[in-house]
């Protein structure tokens, strides 16, 4: 896939305290290489989020533009929220099976399904599942689309810490199996060197970028929580600034 280019010069909402606009989002510019994965950090209600819906298409009132490519791609994208969004009356497999519709591959939704250890679940309703069960589906949904961009929303947010390094886990080994681009919000600085190839920290309301920074820790050794930890404290002692942000 092509990279992927994003620049928004304005995203206005109506001011609510006050007559006139608040302006979210200011001249913020942002390449996504291909199958790169990404973390974006910001302090809360800076526009993370706002970010998200207006790649996915989910907001077009902004000026700027969006693209892959030629101007005229537009990206696939695959989008993993906060909550599940799981319909309660279908199945695990009939919930990844609606995103797919006639281009439903048996193989493949068995392959993710195996890859996220569901495979035992696919016949169940979300009910019984555990809500880290219900984030791994979301992420095999949103997978099985073959996205261009895989948007991903603090999907972690409210697990318990070993629940959520396990869904962690499983989530980089699907994507180093199925490399996508990865555009991944999180308030969370350890769980930002797990995953990404590179940080951008963005800032507070009127959003926009601040610095970005390549993890060097190679992807074998991820594991290694003392590497990571010693890399964080390494951030916030040579960017002070980044404790603002968190």
């Amino acid at each position: 896939m092509s990279d992927v280019h994003i620049n928004i010069v304005s995203k206005f909402y109506p001011a609510i305290e006050r007559a006139g606009q608040h302006l979210a989002i200011s001249d913020l510019k942002l390449t996504l290489k291909s199958n790169e994965f990404i973390c974006l950090l910001g302090p809360s209600g800076c526009g993370k989020t706002t970010l998200l819906n207006i790649v996915a298409g989910l907001d077009n009132d902004y000026e700027g533009e969006i693209f892959a490519g030629l101007k005229s791609v537009l990206p696939k994208i695959g989008y993993i929220f906060q909550n599940p969004r799981l319909l309660p009356w279908r199945t695990v497999r009939e919930n990844i099976d609606l995103v797919l519709g006639a281009q439903s591959s048996t193989a493949v939704v068995d392959s993710l399904l195996e890859v996220m250890q569901l495979t035992h679940f696919q016949h169940v309703y979300p009910e019984r599942l555990s809500l880290g069960m219900s984030r791994r589906v979301a992420i095999i949904r949103a997978f099985a689309v073959d996205p261009d961009i895989l948007l991903m929303d603090e999907p972690f947010v409210s697990l318990d810490a070993p629940t959520a390094r396990q869904v962690r886990e499983l989530l980089l080994t699907l994507w180093s199996e199925r490399p996508h681009t990865v555009l991944f919000v999180t308030h969370d600085l350890r769980e930002a060197i797990v995953l990404a190839d590179r940080l951008i920290f963005l800032s507070a309301a009127p959003m926009s970028f601040i610095s970005e920074i390549k993890v060097p820790i190679a992807r074998a050794e991820r594991h290694n929580e003392s590497a990571i930890e010693a890399f964080r404290w390494q951030l916030l002692n040579d960017y002070p600034l980044i404790k603002t942000l968190l």
